[in-house]
């Protein structure tokens, strides 16, 4: 009889999954509430902008802090600690009127959030083989999609019916219960015990007998796939003027690959539109610059989640088909998402629905084009970097995101546009413009860095982009 696979890495995933999807809803928690949010604390879009801007900012900021603790301390602590963090600033958002109070909870949000993604992509080579990554983690981005669902209806629902405490406490609760989950399920790979294993210092059963999916290819196309031996990244020496720490060096050394440098722009180029529809400024256009209802807009920012979950199952499978040319299929998408925002900021007056729905379909195309990032990362960066790499990549996207939402809020403000009562169709339409130089920026980059990609893995004997 055949022997069945091991069921514990999809118990270990399903839980990581489930702490990626509370930092979702703890991420996007603002996305439908910008009004709210004015209205609550009084502020102007400026201030609305520096919360998710602060945000986003503790975010990229803590990526390679967070991806060398990841290396040491190992992707379970660094998920748990995740999530204390985001409920406890849930805790102080639902419980404070003083903005700066406000602005603090969202930090510890922010601080959080960077510790669950990069520990939930860290873990599953630990779990799953190299053919079956790809498929898995354009699933992880999919599934965590529903987290910006529940953010876009459900939260909102709440907040309006039961008011702005009981919503944000809610979220605190269901972070809660996932902690206590993960305590007794995560496990950095097989044979390490449980967090709470660790802690009474006794491995169960379980742990010791664990098997996993990785380690067991062997055909040529899978060591393409395969990351590279450390021997392989140059050690760059320090200054002699100037002594350097080992972390220095150690990072030099990793973003002198060129594949490395590649994964940061594949991240940083195509996610960045859907971002600022999602987590802040899709409301605010559709109801004060299109002139929809609320309701019409909750239903086109839903539509864009489900359309970034339906992308995600069919990204997978088609970046593991033609692996060969996963970067080409970014560029062709992000070229796809920046003239779906091209037409809405050239069509003569308002724009029709059905451009709007165009819209929300193709913008969060980004979401799991910037997946193939990861994938890129996993070939170019040995295993004992590959935290600080992750980390790193990881920064791309949300740089890129805080950078176009600060520019839309500045942007609305200087047409004094910047509050509720003075939207304009106009103020947003230039406001959304700022959106375009980035992306070029971001196109010009990848075609670089996979120029200067391809020399390296001609000298290195490598065959895969």
């Amino acid at each position: 009889m055949r022997e069945r696979g091991p069921i514990l890495p999809w118990t270990v995933w399903s839980v990581a999954l489930a702490a990626y999807v509370v930092a979702i809803i703890n991420r996007s928690s603002l996305a439908a509430l910008g009004p709210a949010t004015q209205d609550h604390f009084g502020i102007d879009a400026t201030t609305l902008s520096m919360f998710a801007v602060i945000q986003l900012i503790v975010y990229a900021s803590l990526q390679i802090p967070v991806g060398i603790l990841l290396d040491r301390l190992g992707p379970t602590a660094m998920i748990l600690s995740g999530g204390v963090l985001m409920l406890a600033g849930q805790v102080i958002m639902a419980t404070v009127l003083d903005v700066r109070l406000a602005i603090l909870a969202r930090v510890l949000v922010g601080a959080g959030d960077a510790c669950t993604f990069i520990s939930v992509i860290r873990l599953l080579p630990e779990w799953f083989s190299l053919r079956q990554l790809p498929v898995v983690s354009q699933m992880t981005g999919l599934v965590g999609q529903v987290g910006q669902l529940i953010s876009v209806t459900p939260l909102a629902l709440v907040v309006a019916g039961f008011g702005w405490a009981t919503g944000f406490m809610g979220v605190a609760a269901v972070g809660l219960l996932v902690v206590l989950l993960g305590a007794v399920v995560l496990r950095d790979r097989p044979g390490e015990g449980t967090a709470l294993e660790r802690a009474f210092g006794r491995t169960g059963r379980i742990s010791r007998e664990a098997r996993s999916f990785a380690g067991h290819e062997s055909t040529a196309a899978l060591q393409a796939v395969a990351p590279p031996a450390t021997e392989m990244i140059a050690i760059v020496a320090p200054d002699a003027r100037r002594p350097r720490g080992g972390f220095i060096r150690k990072f030099r050394s990793l973003v002198s690959v060129p594949g490395i440098r590649l994964a940061f722009w594949v991240h940083f180029t195509p996610p960045f539109a859907s971002s600022v529809l999602l987590l802040l400024w899709g409301t605010p256009f559709f109801t004060g610059g299109v002139g929809l209802s609320r309701a019409a807009s909750s239903g086109l920012l839903s539509v864009a989640v489900i359309a970034g979950m339906v992308a995600g199952a069919t990204m997978g499978p088609l970046t593991s088909r033609f692996v060969e040319r996963r970067v080409r299929i970014v560029e062709i998408l992000t070229v796809l998402v920046m003239l779906s925002w091209v037409l809405i900021l050239l069509w003569p007056g308002t724009p029709p629905v059905w451009l709007l729905v165009v819209l929300v379909i193709v913008a969060p195309l980004g979401g799991p084009a910037s997946m193939v990032s990861f994938e890129v990362v996993r070939s170019h960066a040995p295993r004992s970097y590959l935290g600080l790499a992750t980390g790193f990549v990881n920064m791309g996207g949300f740089i890129a995101t805080l950078l176009a939402m600060l520019f839309i809020g500045l942007t609305l403000d200087l047409q004094g546009a910047g509050s509720p009562e003075n939207y304009s169709l106009t103020a947003f339409r230039w406001a959304f413009a700022t959106q375009v130089p980035i992306w070029l920026l971001g196109l010009v980059m990848i075609a670089v860095e996979t120029r200067r990609t391809q020399g390296w893995m001609r000298r290195h004997g490598r065959s895969l982009r």
